[in-house]
């Protein structure tokens, strides 16, 4: 074998089955190694590298094994860093695999002589360059096991003309002795010691008032998070990427927390004497209990995020399922359940106030609407896939998680285009679960070329277009929170029903209310991709859950300073929150 062939093979005893990329002269000899092993590994041709480490990452937070994508040499590998970085922050496994041009005219100033071992120092936890093919096996065994024990980003680049040349007994050190290594990978202790276990009983049966945030290192664990919710009468809040955690119509959950949370979570953290975090590293810290108004405990895998939002009381390293059931007989029942009950009467003020929205027949349509009627048809199987935007604030309110289902987006880097990809890497994961991508205009219109990878793999996924021709997101920020004026925030339309088709994908537009979701039936049941373009309400503002005095400043400024459609805008949104807050 030469040195590509051993790289693919190594990544397959990793487990790995799926490859996302973009040929290259940089990457001749991987690809032909990846062409020779077909059968057993699957090389996904995006349009943009940028969609391909996306789509790895995505391939991680929904199979929970190592995602892979693959660049070639200069260009082909910086595309990949935007998609990179989501992994990094959303912590999960991926590896990179990058060529190189000649190692021997490497930093001549060649074509394309980027060295993007040094380029990605800051995006991965494991970055080397190949320095032959007797090399190749000890860094792949090492990027993989790093990549998935540290859950973060694995980077190899690989000079082309290495790719493709065999190892030889003379090359080899003499302490580069065969065989040395290994695809086994020895995972972290999961349980906390009993004494600290002990600690944090300690903490949480003193509480009166307990509140529990638990995000996405909690999801998994829904019975164990209703057994302690109950047992301590205490809400369980949501952060975005723990919205799955538990389902949202269970009463046991207040939804989503901070700009596009709910109001009953906020005043849950407002209120609370003691807080237990649950794999959550949350971080809007403004959203939480002010410094000192609570006790805490934070249940977290990685002790470096111990106290990193919060001042905490007790911490707990390990894994949140085995922790919670370790903890659990340890915790007295409260009876006292005023704390929970509070909170389950305003929540169900708040889901009284969000169906009016929900039901309203005004035109132009408003975003909760199409939310709504799309969330009332999903499939308990379904993976929904969101990007980056004011649709965030739709998907987060009104798409109510049920059991089995599970959902994700760019959560702590919060890039847009991300949900396309995303949906894909869904689709081709579990190709017997429905993969939705539910996107604003702004966002699809940046990958959206990957309509046509969904065709060429005849992916079925549904992509739901928020069609406003604004980044109604940052209007609202421009106004909200700095109080200015809307400023370069419209955008030229684009008809996405004649792209869908001009990529060989079905589609169809909703701009009436009253079919909006006979439209969504017929869009859901059709076979292969759809693309559903609904034509929302452009001054419909995703506003939060509560304005502060210093909020209400800003907006009201941006009014007195405004043209007549921001007028327009900051008014109804302020009348929408007069109405959410009476």
């Amino acid at each position: 074998m030469n040195a590509a062939d051993i790289l693919v093979e190594t990544i397959l005893d990793w487990g790995v089955d799926t490859v996302f990329g973009i040929p290259g002269d940089g990457i001749n000899g991987i690809m032909e190694a990846l062409r020779k092993r077909q059968d057993r590994i699957r090389f996904i041709q995006v349009r943009h590298e940028e969609s391909a480490a996306f789509m790895a990452c995505a391939h991680a937070k929904y199979t929970g094994r190592l995602g892979v994508c693959l660049g070639t040499s200069g260009p082909g590998g910086l595309h990949l860093l935007n998609g990179l970085y989501d992994a990094k922050m959303d912590g999960q496994p991926v590896l990179a695999i990058t060529g190189h041009h000649y190692h021997d005219l490497i930093d001549t100033y060649a074509q394309q002589d980027v060295n993007l071992d040094r380029v990605f120092m800051d995006v991965a936890e494991y970055n080397t360059r190949i320095m032959g093919p007797d090399h190749v096996e000890n860094v792949a065994d090492l990027a993989c096991r790093i990549a998935l024990s540290r859950r973060g980003v694995a980077h190899i680049t690989f000079p082309s003309d290495l790719q493709e040349k065999e190892p030889a007994q003379q090359s080899r050190s003499k302490r580069n002795i065969p065989g040395h290594t290994s695809d086994i990978m020895t995972r972290r202790p999961v349980v906390p010691a009993d004494g600290d276990l002990n600690c944090a009983a300690h903490v949480l049966n003193g509480g009166q008032k307990i509140a529990i945030l638990a995000g996405r290192g909690a999801l998994g664990c829904a019975s164990e998070l209703l057994e302690l919710s109950e047992k301590l009468s205490a809400p369980i809040v949501k952060p975005l990427l723990g919205k799955a955690v538990v389902p949202d119509d269970d009463p046991h959950t207040t939804g989503g927390i901070g700009l596009l949370g709910t109001l009953p979570s906020q005043n849950v953290m407002e209120r609370c004497d003691t807080l237990l975090m649950v794999g959550t590293s949350f971080p809007y810290i403004e959203y939480l209990p002010a410094p000192g108004q609570a006790k805490a405990v934070q249940i977290d895998l990685d002790p470096a995020r111990i106290g990193l939002r919060y001042p905490v009381d007790v911490g707990l390293v390990g894994g949140s399922r085995q922790t919670l059931q370790a903890l659990l007989p340890r915790l007295q029942a409260k009876s006292d359940r005023s704390f929970l009950e509070q909170a389950q009467r305003e929540m169900q003020e708040w889901n009284t106030r969000m169906a009016e929205y929900e039901n309203c027949t005004d035109k132009p349509m408003k975003p909760q609407r199409v939310t709504a009627e799309l969330s009332k048809r999903l499939p308990e199987n379904a993976i929904i896939s969101v990007d980056s935007g004011a649709n965030t604030v739709w998907s987060a309110r009104h798409i109510r998680i049920k059991p089995g289902q599970m959902y994700s987006c760019s959560g702590t880097l919060a890039s847009m285009a991300c949900a396309l990809p995303y949906a894909i890497a869904a689709a081709i994961a579990h190709p017997d679960r429905p993969s939705i991508a539910f996107v604003g205009d702004g966002g699809f219109a940046m990958l959206m070329a990957e309509l046509a990878t969904c065709v060429k793999y005849d992916l079925p996924v549904k992509v739901v277009v928020l069609k406003n021709n604004s980044l109604g997101m940052i209007k609202f920020e421009q106004m909200y929170m700095e109080g200015n004026l809307e400023y370069g925030c419209e955008l030229q339309p684009i008809d996405f029903v004649k792209v869908a088709e001009a990529c060989g994908a079905s589609a169809l537009r909703i701009d009436d209310p009253a079919h909006c979701g006979s439209k969504i039936d017929e869009a859901l049941s059709a076979r292969g991709p759809v693309v559903i373009e609904a034509v929302i309400d452009p001054l419909e503002l995703p506003m939060p859950p509560k304005i502060e005095a210093q909020e209400a400043y800003r907006i009201t400024r941006a009014i007195a300073r405004g043209e007549p459609q921001q007028q327009k805008a900051a008014l109804t949104a302020m009348a929408q929150k007069v109405k959410q807050s009476v």
